[in-house]
């Protein structure tokens, strides 16, 4: 990367002086900066180079965040909701007052405010990390309940469509461009095996019988901030909102709160399903939409647990049988690791299926 961050930074209607950025977070996709400001008495800001070669089209992605946060803001202000900036993302426009900036190599950056004191976690510890991230997550879906899905742009088409998915794996296992169907015979034959089973929720949404909703789509722990006492704050990362199903967003929160492990966990034995942080998120998000869910979302809540799990092994075997084409990678297997580590927590929750569907039996009830 040429261009300044500096010189993009100061293209956005920000208070203060540059001071220092430095790399921020661990996401996969874009390239993210916590950006300093010389003056004490001046917010710090997040830059965010979106990777347009994902999100082929920015602009609308954009357009998508500035509906949602005002959406959200407004709904916050009719509830007297105090320290607003802390509880939803606030979008800083450039000086043409656009809601990004375009740099001299055709990168789009969006700057934010950043909420001092905030956290994110890989790893959930305890359980009220998981009982205040499942609020978050919940009450962005309650906030946005009677947003029109017709008004977002679908920033990633057919994101979390298990068919798509699939039709993509059998064309890339078909070319099998790197020689690589070899390293990974097993992790063929599970998805095989499994993917019938997980296009149930696609095929009621099909059917008509669960409703579109506006969902987050990528729910992971790490976009959940909490402050320093573990209180909630706000869901983050928002390059992914658009319309889904609410199973989305809890089967993928729970693949990384539930997780005894990194997502690319090698050591497989260190790999379970914790059964007591599940619960726990699953109080606090089941608290905040359950008013709003039909009787058949609500059934149909547990055997979407494993769907999110299989969706991204799915996409890191994908992606590793194709040359590691998408996802940012450290080493050569890095996907592949990747793939069997979901496989093997989708293993985890199958084993403990019947406890998982009595708790969120109970929550619901």
């Amino acid at each position: 990367m040429n261009v300044s961050i500096i010189t993009v930074f100061n293209q956005f209607e920000t208070e203060g002086r540059f001071d220092h950025a430095y790399p921020f977070g661990t996401g996969h996709i874009n390239d993210t900066y916590l950006v300093k400001t010389f003056e004490t008495h001046a917010p710090n800001y997040i830059l965010q180079r979106i990777n347009h070669f994902i999100f082929p089209n920015v602009p609308a992605l954009m357009n998508n965040v500035v509906l949602v946060t005002e959406h959200i803001q407004k709904k916050l202000r009719a509830c007297a909701q105090s320290n607003l900036e802390r509880h939803c993302l606030t979008l800083i426009v450039s000086q043409h007052k656009q809601p990004y900036v375009q740099d001299a190599e055709g990168y789009y950056w969006a700057c934010y405010l950043y909420i001092d004191g905030s956290k994110s976690h890989d790893l959930v510890v305890n359980d009220k990390q998981a009982y205040e991230g499942g609020k978050m997550v919940g009450r962005f879906l309650d906030l946005l309940n009677d947003f029109p899905p017709i008004l977002l742009h679908e920033t990633l088409p057919a994101f979390h469509d298990v068919e798509s998915r699939l039709n993509r794996f059998t064309q890339t296992l078909l070319e099998n461009s790197f020689d690589r169907i070899k390293n990974c015979s097993d992790e063929i034959a599970f998805v095989h095996a499994h993917a019938d089973e997980m296009q149930f929720i696609l095929r009621l949404g099909k059917e008509g019988k669960i409703p579109l909703r506006i969902t987050h789509n990528d729910t992971k722990f790490n976009n959940i901030l909490l402050d320093e006492q573990d209180n909630g704050l706000c869901v983050i990362d928002l390059d992914t909102v658009m319309p889904g199903y609410i199973h989305y967003d809890l089967s993928d929160a729970i693949r990384t709160v539930a997780n005894t492990a990194a997502e690319d966990e090698k050591e497989l034995q260190k790999i379970d399903f914790n059964i007591d942080l599940f619960t726990a998120f699953s109080r606090g998000f089941v608290g905040e939409v359950k008013h709003t869910l039909t009787a058949l979302e609500s059934e149909s809540l547990a055997s979407s647990i494993p769907l999110m799990p299989f969706l991204m092994g799915l996409r890191f075997l994908t992606d590793y049988l194709a040359g590691d084409v998408y996802y940012k990678i450290h080493f050569p297997e890095h996907n592949l690791q990747r793939a069997r580590a979901q496989f093997q927590f989708i293993r985890c929750i199958q084993r403990k299926m019947p406890e998982i569907d009595s708790i969120l039996r109970k929550i619901i009830e």
